[in-house]
């Protein structure tokens, strides 16, 4: 009887992986993931519009400062993406899903102009490493080490995002 009852879990709960975060643990760090995932690809193709789209001047500097951040938050997404897996939820799985999750802003204006890219996306990237220590927070809440370890890397890199953004956009 109790290998039928095992059993009868494992179907209900398919992708329900072992770990040892409690259920509110589980759920509530998975969900902040989730929601850093959203704004992670959000930024992610902000980022290449405004790369594709990049005029003027300096276009070569910016155009490969904006490729390298691109790929720099696209190499995020799989191990944020890996993390909720590991804790037992579900990540993403959809555009439709991301677009109800991102609470970074799409920039879908036809023109922007340099100054106004750089300084959108350095005011995102600090949104994003808010976000993220808001997430931290969680994490230490519930003594998830391994996504707080996760994260700290990740705020780093936001912050580089946003020093770099900073710099390159001031005008002197």
């Amino acid at each position: 009887m109790a290998k039928a009852s095992k059993a009868k879990q494992r179907r209900e709960a398919p992708l329900k992986t072992p770990s040892a975060l409690g259920e509110d643990a589980r759920r509530d760090i998975s969900a902040g993931l989730n929601a850093l995932l959203a704004d992670i690809f959000a930024l992610y193709l902000k980022t290449k519009n405004f790369h594709w789209h990049i005029s003027g001047p300096h276009f070569r500097d910016y155009h490969l400062m904006l490729d390298e951040q691109a790929d720099e938050l696209y190499a995020t997404t799989d191990p944020v993406a890996e993390r909720v897996r590991k804790l037992g939820g579900t990540t993403l799985r959809s555009i439709g899903q991301i677009s109800k999750q991102q609470r970074l802003s799409d920039n879908d204006a036809g023109f922007v102009t340099p100054a106004d890219m750089l300084a959108e996306l350095r005011d995102d990237n600090a949104r994003l490493a808010a976000y993220m220590r808001e997430t931290h927070a969680l994490c230490d809440e519930y003594n998830d080490v391994a996504s707080a370890s996760l994260l700290e890397n990740w705020i780093d890199e936001a912050e580089r995002r946003v020093w770099f953004l900073f710099e390159t956009g001031r005008s002197t």
